[in-house]
């Protein structure tokens, strides 16, 4: 009778990678695809979990099943457990048989109440620390000649991090990058404006649309929207010198 059929790596290589698109990668989403990976293509794996830590402080998780979480759960409120081992040292982490682990007491307990008879733990260290456990339905289901598989998820799951971490923060970047640039365009056409309606330099504009920021205790943009929204409007004009008459009035005071 022949064995058990293994998942073709360069398949699963091909689908793991593919969690590395940024057009649909959430972190979220991408970490429970992982799950979904590890629990379908490991052997032996019946559910997975990942867990992403910062500085020993659990940060994200996902799991293929509801159940898993609970685990970690158990494990982080005991401070012991596979997962817990494997974050700590660096190396895989086996609970061979639930029903008579004595080393993790409250994992071993939850874990059997769920129907979790053995688990294995991996973790890859890099910008952050992240883990994979696998989780069997009977015991020694995830077998060492397995764990080449399941490193090959951890490690496309560690680059998944950074590049998602990377690609929020380069948003976060753009979008800072952008709003300062909006910013910068409206108080210079409110400097504009002034200038024509004044006639003073542009440096004058700048001060006293500066000067009523300070009076108003609003934002010199607002005080730059307020501006143009005065100059556009056929009604405005009283407002616009109102405006341009609190910075005078200030200059009058401290001059």
């Amino acid at each position: 009778m022949p064995g058990p059929m293994l998942p073709d790596r360069t398949t699963l290589a091909d689908r793991t990678a593919a969690l590395l698109s940024l057009a649909a990668a959430t972190q979220e989403r991408s970490l429970s695809q992982l799950t979904a990976l590890a629990a379908s293509q490991v052997p032996g794996c019946a559910a997975a979990n990942v867990t992403v830590w910062h500085d020993g402080e659990l940060v994200s998780q996902a799991s293929s099943h509801p159940e898993p979480s609970r685990l970690v759960s158990v494990q982080v409120d005991s401070g012991r457990g596979p997962l817990i081992d494997a974050i700590t040292t660096g190396s895989p982490a086996d609970c061979a048989d639930t029903l008579t682990e004595t080393r993790w007491p409250e994992f071993a307990a939850a874990a059997a109440r769920i129907g979790v008879r053995s688990t294995v733990t991996l973790s890859r260290a890099g910008q952050v620390v992240i883990a994979l456990s696998l989780h069997g339905l009977r015991p020694h289901a995830v077998q060492a000649g397995q764990l080449q598989l399941a490193e090959l998820l951890v490690a496309y799951g560690g680059a998944l991090v950074g590049v998602v971490s990377d690609y929020d923060e380069a948003r976060r970047v753009a979008a800072q990058l952008r709003d300062a640039a909006d910013s910068r365009a409206v108080v210079d056409q409110a400097k504009g404006i002034l200038m024509h309606a004044l006639g003073c330099s542009a440096d004058d504009a700048l001060d006293r649309m500066r000067e009523v920021s300070q009076r108003s205790n609003l934002r010199a943009t607002e005080v730059a929207r307020r501006v143009i929204d005065a100059h556009t409007r056929p009604s405005g004009r009283g407002e616009l010198a109102q405006l341009a008459g609190l910075a005078s009035g200030k200059r009058r005071t401290t001059g």
